[in-house]
């Protein structure tokens, strides 16, 4: 009887220091990521504009792309809006085409390089007439990121369609065109 219960107590303890060690085996660990944001909203365009037209009596329509580079590295979710307005189109004789001549047609966006983004939602309708005047007037909104979209980097394109008048003078007109990225939808 001795015997045995030396057995079952030894059997015992090693149940038991099997248990303990299974138990003593586990651990719970945090782990803690710390993503900052950058902080900042940036715009950036590629290439000058032009266009060319050849008149021959008729109206006409002659169009243009701006790319424009955003990057929203802020990691906030506070979405964004591009702005833009201009100034009249004008030659160095003063002639002018009318503060209407420019529309936006529509605009594409896309991830830059196929990197991780979040696209942006656009709720801005084209066509969309680009403000003019001798001094450029307010801006208007030609693209925005609903709040959540637009997070990372995109190259935005604008199409803008310039209308020239049948009656127009020849000769090379110019106008400044201002583009803005700014917080917010």
């Amino acid at each position: 009887m001795k015997q045995k219960l030396t057995i079952l107590i030894g059997l015992t303890v090693a149940a038991l220091a099997l248990a303990a060690a299974a138990v003593a085996g586990t651990v719970t660990a945090t782990a803690t990521a710390t993503v900052t944001g950058a902080g900042s909203l940036g715009l950036t365009h590629g290439a000058t504009a032009s266009i060319s037209d050849t008149l021959d009596g008729s109206d006409q329509s002659a169009s243009y792309t701006v790319p424009l580079s955003v990057t929203d590295a802020r990691g906030t979710g506070a979405g964004w809006n591009l702005t833009i307005t201009s100034t009249t189109f004008t030659d160095s004789s003063s002639h002018t085409l009318a503060t209407t001549a420019s529309t936006i047609t529509g605009v594409t966006s896309a991830c830059v390089n196929g990197g991780t983004c979040t696209n942006p939602t656009s709720t801005i309708t084209y066509p969309l007439t680009v403000p003019a005047a001798t001094s450029a007037p307010a801006a208007v909104k030609l693209f925005n990121a609903s709040a959540n979209t637009g997070m990372g980097r995109f190259t935005i394109t604008p199409s803008i369609n310039v209308a020239i008048p049948g009656n127009s003078y020849a000769g090379t007109y110019n106008s400044t065109v201002t583009v803005a990225a700014v917080s917010g939808p």
